[in-house]
């Protein structure tokens, strides 16, 4: 599989706004089922982090009050990925923080995102649930560090990717993956997926 950027955000509320800034960012590259690069933050955007949040994720006031600004951090890691296609787990959540971080440092995002929740729903019926860390578990896949912190959790959803991707070869006899594969497998109804697979075997 081509190269793919593997990110996860924390932050301190699932909508982006003004009040609702991201806290932390980890990237980590997985080229042919290795993770290869990484990329890891804090990132201070001068908001108030939640008690609640504060718990869940560990990250505290007190470490955001020397952790790099956002902006910098933003200017670092949109270096770091280039063009790399991305992907994270429950994407529609982490896009909306890329998008909206990058807009602040007046840049666009010019890759798609591929999801691995909405894949391992089509490709893992059979787990207990979509939860990352439940999905690690029932594929009997390494588990990278504390959930809810951005690289433990970005280590995971690479593995997963690699977990699917293997998958798709050995169950579905697909030869080449690419992430333009995933992004449109991700939009298929699950009862639908072996017969959209059929069109890809022997490519």
């Amino acid at each position: 599989m081509e190269r793919i950027a593997v990110i996860d955000f924390e932050t301190t509320g699932i909508s982006p706004s003004s009040s609702c800034r991201a806290t932390e960012i980890a990237v980590v590259i997985l080229e042919q089922g290795r993770i290869v690069e990484r990329y890891q933050s804090l990132m201070n955007a001068g908001v108030r982090v939640p008690a609640f949040i504060e718990q869940l994720t560990g990250i505290s006031n007190a470490m955001l009050r020397t952790a790099p600004s956002a902006e910098q951090v933003m200017n670092e890691v949109n270096e770091f990925v280039g063009i790399t296609p991305l992907l994270a787990h429950n994407a529609a959540f982490d896009q909306k923080f890329w998008d909206f971080e990058l807009g602040r440092i007046k840049r666009t995002r010019l890759q798609n995102f591929a999801c691995s929740l909405l894949l391992a729903r089509r490709l893992m019926p059979a787990a207990p649930n979509h939860k990352l860390g439940t999905l690690t578990t029932f594929a009997q896949l390494p588990h990278t560090g504390q959930a809810h912190r951005a690289m433990a959790d970005a280590e995971m959803a690479a593995n997963l990717t690699t977990h699917l991707a293997q998958t798709l070869r050995q169950t579905h006899g697909l030869r080449e993956l690419s992430h333009d594969l995933l992004v449109s497998l991700q939009k298929v109804p699950a009862a639908k997926i072996n017969e959209h697979l059929k069109r890809h075997r022997g490519f």
